[in-house]
């Protein structure tokens, strides 16, 4: 059976936010404090909606957005990590799970060339409407009071795994890598013999360290492997599957 890579993608596999990066394209690299503003927690996806109407306002046409956000540097040894599982697709599975948008997504992936590693990329629909202006569409609605309105990941990674299971498709294991807050949702659906990594330094380690519970009180059953570079969530890929 495959091994399931699952990964978020601002500061995991990119080490910058794209969200944010992408204000880079804007004449004065800035917003203005009156859109700023308008951001109420839990609704980052509504906001961005706003933010991007506000970009395609300047004039910034969408070869422009994306030519910066080509430019946003990923974290250290993940493209060489993406390029093994390139090379090993018929052991590894590897998908995406991700609070930013499609459209950035595949233009950062593609423009490293690595867009082949993935099988999948599940995150808030991004495309270019007839104006030429960058939209950004909430990815779903769900009942987990835990997670951002528009997102929920464990909802997301357990319907992936239903849906595979479905067409006779199982895993080995299911090594789930993130940094935030809302990447510890998806490990309370995770199996022993699954791997949890999260970045060193970032909220997801903290929480996970302060020794979070599941949501009937028992422990995370995943094994816990912290990671700093890629290439160490490479060399235990290799152990894995070699």
């Amino acid at each position: 059976m495959k091994t399931l890579m699952v990964f978020d993608f601002d500061h995991t596999i990119v080490d910058d936010n794209c969200d944010t990066w992408v204000i880079q394209s804007t004449p004065n690299k800035c917003l203005p404090v009156s859109l700023a503003e308008t951001y109420q927690k839990g609704r980052w996806t509504e906001y961005m909606g706003r933010v991007m109407s506000y970009i395609g306002d300047q004039n910034v046409t969408p070869e422009s957005i994306r030519s910066v956000m080509t430019t946003i540097p990923f974290t250290d040894g993940m493209v060489e990590l993406f390029t093994f599982i390139s090379r090993h697709k018929n052991d590894i599975e590897c998908i995406i799970i991700s609070d930013a948008n499609t459209l950035f997504i595949d233009w950062v992936l593609q423009g490293a060339g690595i867009r082949s590693a993935f099988d999948k990329v599940f995150s808030n629909p991004g495309s270019i409407d007839s104006r030429g202006y960058v939209t950004v569409q909430c990815y779903h609605s769900h009942d987990c009071i835990k997670c951002p309105i528009n997102m929920c990941k464990r909802k997301i990674l357990e319907d992936f795994l239903e849906d595979q299971d479905k067409t006779g498709v199982k895993y080995a294991r299911t090594i789930y890598i993130g940094d935030g807050g809302n990447d510890l949702c998806p490990l309370k659906c995770m199996r022993e013999e699954d791997i949890a990594m999260p970045r060193k330094g970032f909220t997801l380690e903290r929480l996970l360290l302060a020794g979070v519970e599941t949501k009937d009180g028992t422990p995370l059953k995943p094994r816990v492997l912290a990671w700093s570079s890629a290439t160490e969530i490479l060399s235990e890929l290799k152990a894995l599957i070699q």
